[in-house]
């Protein structure tokens, strides 16, 4: 057996140690939150790291809650039960989802929603519809509160195999919207498909020739945009990319505004960022002499020395 077929087998009981803690709601202890570290520390050793990106996002996804991770209302794009199957579908097209909620006169008055597969469906057999045509299409939605664990929301949505929830306020009204999609984009990262559109360059040149770059980019595709070789110190090994590589020189996700400096004397500033991910960074190929470093809330003068 090679080295990276025993590494699953290696740390698997320790993740599913660790996932048996979140889900037990241990987490909301402090002996759990304890317990929940320690697997985390063991485990992470055995892991490269991606691996480690995604366990350190399980560990912020326990103490998660549905209102972290739904769409708000003001986003949600939802259709009026007595829209016909024709302007539905140009909804569809629109939207570039594959599920959309019912309601009635207002999202407050939801009833349930609707597949783009019962509309295509329905569209290609033809022949009298029923009207309004949405009341034989809408499929069971789950009601949920915005306090709810979001990993209780997951673990309900895979037994229930009902993959849309309504998040529901105090008075009764629609305040979000949450897919088991939008639950798994916190552990494994956005999640894009051919329908995404196109983004732009990761990485552009600014007018006074340093560089903004996207985190997610390749190390070795911004050495080349660069032109200059960019090593990956021993304590970043495994990182791909420049954001895995400003996490490793750190130790942690940086806040905006922070200045990580490479071994080389590269500096990179980070220009947005949040508590888990690094977004968008300020490469200077040649550092400044005097560059405002923040540590904290705090703005201090690197020694010139």
């Amino acid at each position: 057996m090679s080295e990276s077929d025993q590494r699953p087998a290696r740390h698997a009981g320790w993740l599913r140690t660790f996932l048996g803690s979140l889900l037990s709601g241990r987490g909301a202890e402090s002996d759990g939150e304890s317990a929940r570290d320690s697997y985390f520390d063991a485990a992470s050793r055995a892991l490269d790291l991606g691996e480690r990106a995604i366990l350190l996002n399980l560990v912020q996804f326990g103490d998660m809650r549905v209102q972290d991770v739904m769409v708000p209302r003001a986003q949600i794009t939802g259709v009026e039960v007595s829209t016909s199957l024709e302007d539905l579908a140009a909804i569809f097209a629109d939207a570039a989802h594959s599920r959309l909620p019912v309601y009635r006169e207002t999202l407050d008055e939801p009833l349930g929603m609707v597949h783009i597969k019962d509309v295509l469906r329905m569209l290609l057999k033809g022949g009298p519809v029923q009207d309004p045509a949405l009341l034989a299409l809408a499929r069971e939605v789950l009601y949920v509160p915005p306090s709810m664990r979001a990993i209780d929301l997951l673990a309900k949505m895979q037994k229930t195999r009902i993959h849309m929830a309504l998040v529901i306020d105090e008075y009764g009204g629609t305040d979000g919207l949450v897919t088991i999609e939008d639950i798994v984009e916190q552990i494994v990262g956005d999640i894009e498909d051919e329908h995404d559109s196109e983004e732009p360059a990761l990485v552009r040149q600014l007018p006074d020739g340093a560089f903004e770059a996207d985190a997610r980019v390749l190390i070795e595709d911004l050495n080349q945009a660069l032109g200059v070789l960019i090593k990956v110190p021993d304590s970043g090994e495994g990182a791909d990319t420049l954001g895995g590589l400003i996490f490793s020189l750190a130790g942690r996700v940086p806040q905006s505004g922070e200045v990580i400096t490479h071994p080389s004397g590269l500096t990179f500033e980070i220009l947005e960022a949040d508590a888990r991910h690094i977004k968008t960074v300020r490469v200077d190929t040649a550092a400044p002499e005097r560059r405002v470093e923040r540590v904290g809330n705090e703005a201090h003068l690197p020694d010139p020395t």
